[in-house]
């Protein structure tokens, strides 16, 4: 009988020993999450760029050279792919913007939410600038669905700065596009709990 319960204890240390050695503190989680972020980086031939070199470039990236620009603030890599039609968003008012996207788990290597295979399908944020501040909220679409939250993720809205937000009207206009690599401190409340980046490509257009 002592026997087995010996056996018992040293089962229950064994378990125990091996769940302790699973745990993952939240610096192992961000320590992954920089490496997976640099391997993608590496693995797409991103062409990293200083936030300075982006601004002295006009706060555009070439394209043709897979430019993103790191922002340090945020840390998220940019990409500007096309500035956009029409005007930057208004101060003090309240603009309903339109996205296609798609929104890729670089941690997992996989597709996880996306709108932009069927060009009636998009999602509908409510946006206010205040100043270079930007507050925003879903009204309809994937995003909301997939999630169950209107929250939208702070990386979406770092482009703003950056890009036009309109409608085409004359031949050759184009709604803004860009590419992001989103950490999970700027990311969406499953990335953000779960500490994985994503990376996205987002188009910008003003709602009639």
């Amino acid at each position: 009988m002592k026997k087995s319960a010996y056996a018992l204890v040293a089962l229950l240390a064994l378990v125990l020993f091996a769940s302790c050695n699973n745990y993952e503190t939240y610096g192992d989680l961000k320590k992954k999450e920089r490496a997976a972020i640099s391997q993608f980086i590496i693995d797409k031939s991103i062409n990293v760029i200083s936030e300075a070199q982006f601004n002295s470039q006009g706060q555009t990236t070439d394209v043709s050279k897979n430019e993103f620009a790191y922002l340090e603030k945020s840390g998220i890599y940019m990409q500007i792919v096309r500035k956009g039609c029409g005007n930057m968003l208004e101060e003090s008012k309240t603009v309903n913007v339109i996205c296609r996207f798609s929104e890729f788990n670089i941690l997992t290597d996989s597709m996880q939410v996306r709108n932009d295979l069927n060009p009636r399908i998009y999602d509908t944020m409510s946006v206010r600038r205040t100043g270079s501040t930007f507050t925003a909220s879903f009204l309809s679409g994937m995003m909301m669905s997939a999630y169950g939250s209107s929250s939208v993720p702070a990386g979406w809205l770092v482009p703003l700065l950056y890009i036009n937000v309109g409608r085409p009207v004359n031949e050759g206009d184009e709604i803004a596009k860009v590419n992001l690599i989103v950490p999970h401190t700027q990311g969406q409340a499953y990335a953000n709990s779960s500490v994985y980046p994503c990376y996205y490509t987002i188009t910008y257009e003003r709602e009639p």
